[in-house]
């Protein structure tokens, strides 16, 4: 394809320089602009590939260009002009440039090697969050117990537990043991290095048989006995505990990826299979055991000792400027390195006392979070109710804050001094109270309070945090006087648009089905239209659910037949099946969506819900791929509908003919709850 096509999009919105970031889905490019005031919507209609344009609240902008949307795509990010926007997969208040807007702002935006720091510390740890969590769970479980008296106190010395509780207290130890394993493999795949190499060379300084070389005659105690020094070869080897460490692993992982690219640059390629590996295992194997182990066990616990002297010197210091600190260094990412010595605390002291005042910052944005909810649903902002609740169940459930400061509070500058005073609370109530500590790394939600060792406190501390930031919310809103005006122009707009499709609806719909051929409907005109014309196909319905009438689709890129013609289902169960044989021609790696080209020569949209796209993928496993044979019945995508219902998007499936052109009709065939292979659609010859 041609690049004019995408530079007269372009142009028609006000140029590149109008952008702020673009994103696509199945079907329709989604600008964030700067100034959306200006377009001419018939000017932009009128372009070739434009089968439609939807305004959107907050200068957003949708052009619908049906299955090519990928292709456009792709050229209009090849132009010269749009340069400036490469590698921005996302509209401009996306989490992914949020993030990066501010991280522009600091250090990291200002020095790429600080930056790269901290994008392998963060890379190192996120795919492995989710085990951490679930292990702190059990912890959490487990210091419970030990609160209620049902057990001993768990984790003390010499204490031993039933057999029974001593295999749950297992539960947690292999993610925390061998996170050193779990954390080399993360980093050396991000460095660029044979990552199970990294996993390999970290394990052998865990073996059993490692650590028993401390023990062997002439061995010498140091550091209070937490290491033995031990002759290897004329050369003193350094045996300690590695388990729960992650500063050795990061720097042998940065090492291993500096030696890999190396070697593959004077090894012929031909053998770099066999020796590359081998070389790498060579050198790493003893310059980690030797130097680079001890080297990240002890400079670890040096920051963790420097900031214990802080905390002792004054809890309430302490208890407070991590809080007020936290707001900031999250969105820059330096929070990164806290979380690594709060892992080390825990292996080396037992216990971490950065966990609690950090539980006041997260309640203080939960907090905000939930008076955006409250207002949201008083102004009748579906929207951000959406990203309100959605984020607010994350961050109560799961202790995660990144939905509500990415999608909610950094878009919304008014927020951020309530929060910190919420922070401020929070903080000042822990350091009167001496502080807190927690044997267990843990994501501060309401599930893992019970970590905590005087649970009274944190518990009076994070609920001040929380309802202090929601009610100076609530109080003084969250948006700025330009925006509250915006969002007014907005819902006036969308309600003009929902009256005008509902009388369309209920006066033309039935005429220009049956007329004309090219809507759905069933009124008598289409009845009698398709009873005397050729059925081509009668596709049957790929999910079983209640039928919606393409017009009562909440999405007007849907309900208008900008995209193609058909009907809505709204799911009973789900699992998402081909209606037909045929080829797959796009498969959503998101699995919000899927197009078809049906044997009979009818090209299909099915679009998982409404706006689901912005789960990314989750709640979505994805079955088929694009350029897979399909028959009828064959599993496209099985959907979790409370992840979906969650994140209070509607479940909706619009069944899409998006050829209608070729066809002389495209009608309803059902209405009611249908089962899967039900007719739904019948489509007859021109």
């Amino acid at each position: 394809m041609a690049s004019k096509p995408a530079a007269d999009i372009i142009e028609s919105i006000g140029g590149a320089e109008n952008i702020v970031g673009l994103t696509h889905c199945a079907t329709r490019l989604r600008f964030t602009l700067k100034d959306a005031s200006g377009i001419d919507q018939a000017a932009v209609e009128a372009l070739p590939l434009v089968l439609g344009a939807v305004p959107q609240a907050g200068d957003r902008y949708q052009i619908v260009v049906g299955g090519a949307v990928d292709t456009v795509y792709n050229d209009i990010m090849a132009l010269p002009a749009m340069k400036k926007h490469a590698g921005d997969h996302g509209t401009g208040d996306t989490i992914a440039n949020v993030k990066a807007a501010e991280r522009a702002k600091g250090p990291r935006g200002k020095f790429s090697g600080l930056d790269t720091f901290f994008e392998i510390l963060s890379d190192s740890f996120r795919p492995i969050l989710g085990a951490l969590l679930g292990a702190s769970l059990f912890i959490t479980f487990m210091a419970l117990m030990a609160t209620l008296g049902v057990i001993p106190s768990w984790n003390a010395p010499g204490v031993t537990l039933d057999p029974s509780w001593a295999f749950i207290n297992l539960m947690w130890q292999g993610v925390f043991v061998f996170l050193p394993l779990m954390v080399a493999y993360n980093a050396s795949k991000r460095l660029g290095a044979d990552p199970w190499v990294g996993f390999g060379i970290m394990a052998v300084v865990m073996l059993p048989g490692f650590n028993a070389l401390g023990l062997t005659d002439g061995a010498e105690t140091v550091f209070g006995g937490k290491a033995a020094v031990v002759q290897i070869f004329g050369l003193p080897l350094t045996v300690t505990d590695y388990s729960s460490q992650v500063f050795p692993p990061l720097i042998m992982a940065v090492v291993l990826g500096l030696l890999t690219k190396y070697l593959k640059k004077i090894i012929p390629s031909s053998v770099q299979l066999i020796f590359v590996p081998f070389l790498c295992m060579l050198i790493m194997i003893p310059l980690t055991a030797f130097l680079i182990g001890p080297m990240g066990v002890y400079g670890g616990a040096a920051l963790g000792n420097f900031l214990k002297s802080i905390n002792d010197f004054s809890p309430f210091i302490f208890a407070v400027v991590i809080p007020l600190a936290y707001p900031f260094m999250v969105p820059l990412g330096l929070h990164w390195p806290l979380n690594a010595i709060m892992l080390l605390n825990i292996q080396s002291l037992g216990y971490d006392f950065i966990q609690g005042p950090m539980g006041a910052w997260n309640f203080a944005c939960f907090g905000a979070t939930a008076g955006v909810l409250f207002l949201s649903i008083r102004e009748k902002d579906r929207q951000m109710k959406q990203t309100a609740t959605g984020a607010l169940a994350a961050g109560l459930l799961g202790g995660i804050s990144e939905p509500s400061l990415y999608g909610i509070h950094l878009r919304f500058k008014r927020i951020y001094p309530r929060m910190l005073v919420g922070c401020l609370v929070g903080g000042v109530i822990l350091g009167l109270g001496g502080g807190v500590k927690t044997s267990a790394f843990v994501f501060t939600s309401l599930l893992t309070i019970p970590a905590f060792d005087n649970i009274p406190l944190y518990a009076g501390a994070i609920t001040a945090s929380f309802f202090t930031a929601m009610i100076l919310v609530i109080l003084s809103g969250y948006k700025t006087p330009e925006q509250k005006a915006e969002f007014a122009e907005a819902l006036a707009a969308e309600t003009v648009a929902s009256d005008d499709a509902a009388t369309d609806s209920d006066i033309a719909t039935p005429v220009v089905a049956g007329a004309s051929g090219s809507g759905t409907g069933t009124g008598t005109a289409t009845a009698t239209a398709t009873a005397t014309a050729t059925v081509l196909a009668t596709i049957g319905s790929p999910i079983a659910g209640i039928v919606v009438p393409l017009t009562d689709v909440p999405d007007p890129v849907f309900s208008k037949g900008i995209v193609g013609l058909g009907v809505g289902i709204d799911p009973t169960e789900d699992t998402v099946y081909a209606p037909g044989a045929g080829k797959v021609l796009v498969a959503q790696a998101t699995g919000h969506a899927f197009g078809l080209r049906l044997d009979s020569g009818v090209e299909m949209l099915i679009h998982v819900g409404i706006d689901t796209v912005n789960l990314g993928g989750k709640g979505f496993e994805v079955k088929v791929a694009a350029g897979d044979r399909v028959e009828a019945g064959t599993p496209l995508v099985t959907f979790d509908r409370k992840v979906i219902e969650d994140a209070g998007y509607s479940l909706v499936t619009p069944v899409l003919v998006t050829n209608p052109k070729k066809f002389g009709s495209v009608d309803q065939a059902a209405s009611g709850h249908v089962e899967v292979g039900s007719p739904l659609i019948t489509v007859t010859a021109k």
